[in-house]
């Protein structure tokens, strides 16, 4: 047995295992809108055994992009492209998901390939790409190299958090059958957590730990409202900010309590990327990386708030996936950049943990064929 291929039930969902495909942006989309590339990758992701597949995050506002190329969720003509690769996640036999979020003072930026950093004129005039105003909690700038966002009234938050809601209730008609919130990684949500960034003096931010969360909290409740009581919903935090006087993992316990008290199902714990990329990890505030380094958090926030939590980060080995699980640490473990390198990486995962010895699990156009290579794979020696 492995508990990694055990399922696991979160409200009316049952997902087949604890195998997750982590949201990864491909920055392909068209005015917010899924395109051909979105198919493909989707597509092999999906056919390669995790129990959930979440879409990259899709933003509630056209300003909350992070670049011209994120997939949007603030228009009703975004959700056909949105179903159809639902259907495709489904018809795979995994669990449809879609991650939602605002990039807050991190949009208006290049893609990654394109430099990573605000986007300027000289985007404008190579590929029509016009920078917006960014808008934040205060108006600190992600780094010197960005520009400030412009700090939200009071009067404008009501607007956010329905568009939060509305979002919701868009995943929910175009299929997705599980709804995580984007509150990590320097985003809008997270920028209000942080007392790095929130140095407002009204309710909604400042030294209290209560206001800094108002914000998030009142998303979460719209959120929940929007998705109803059947579809599970899941958190994406940092963590930790790594910095003195940042967000701390005391912080993301408290926080988890108050989620888990508004019905949220599962906290995805991640980390950092409060001043810089969350995958790059390049700046100061950056948290030291070696396989399975952010499991520790999610370990603590499941004990210690009593909720589900998903672990993510440098996790490429199918034994330490399958010893986080085992041993309580979280209860799903989300595959992200390896599975780009191998698209089957859970499939290749039950086999190494014994739980497919005759490639049942594949797709059949492919199991039928790699059944007969079985035992025919082997060098002289004995060596494969």
């Amino acid at each position: 047995m492995s508990a990694l291929f055990e399922p696991l039930q979160l409200r009316g969902v049952r997902l087949p295992n604890r195998i997750a495909i982590s949201p990864m942006s491909m920055y392909s989309a068209h005015d917010g809108v899924a395109s051909d590339w979105h198919a493909q990758h989707v597509g092999k992701l999906a056919d390669g055994g995790a129990g959930l597949v979440m879409l990259e995050v899709a933003a509630v506002e056209r300003r909350g992009r992070a670049s011209h190329g994120d997939l949007g969720i603030w228009s009703d003509a975004q959700v056909p492209g949105l179903r159809a690769l639902a259907t495709r996640i489904e018809a795979a036999g995994a669990v449809p998901a879609i991650q939602i979020g605002h990039a807050g003072r991190k949009a208006s930026a290049q893609r990654p390939w394109e430099g990573f950093g605000p986007l300027g004129p000289d985007d404008e005039r190579a590929r029509g790409e016009a920078p917006w105003t960014a808008v934040g909690p205060s108006a600190l700038p992600v780094s010197a190299a960005w520009p400030a966002p412009r700090p939200l009234a009071a009067d404008e938050l009501e607007g956010i958090v329905d568009a939060f809601r509305q979002a919701a209730r868009r995943a929910v008609a175009a299929g997705f059958r599980v709804v995580e919130l984007h509150a990590a990684h320097g985003y809008l949500l997270h920028s209000f957590l942080s007392p790095l960034s929130n140095v407002r003096d009204d309710a909604w931010g400042g030294a209290r730990l209560a206001d800094r969360m108002r914000l998030p909290l009142a998303v979460v409740r719209a959120v929940r409202e929007g998705l109803g009581d059947a579809v599970p919903l899941s958190v994406r935090i940092s963590s930790v900010d790594a910095a003195e006087g940042g967000w701390s993992i005391e912080d993301s316990v408290a926080f988890a309590r108050e989620l888990k008290a508004l019905g949220v199902d599962a906290v995805d714990c991640s980390s950092g990327g409060i001043s810089g990329s969350a995958t790059a990890a390049t700046d100061r505030f950056a948290v030291r990386r070696y396989p399975g380094f952010q499991v520790p958090f999610a370990e603590r926030i499941r004990r210690e708030a009593g909720i589900a939590t998903i672990a993510v980060g440098l996790i490429a080995e199918p034994r330490l996936a399958e010893s986080i699980v085992a041993e309580g640490r979280a209860d799903l473990v989300a595959i992200g950049r390896q599975a780009l390198v191998e698209p089957n990486w859970p499939l290749l995962a039950a086999r190494t943990l014994g739980v497919d010895l005759d490639w049942s699990r594949w797709p059949a156009q492919y199991g039928w064929w790699l059944a007969r290579r079985t035992g025919l794979d082997a060098s002289p020696d004995g060596s494969r």
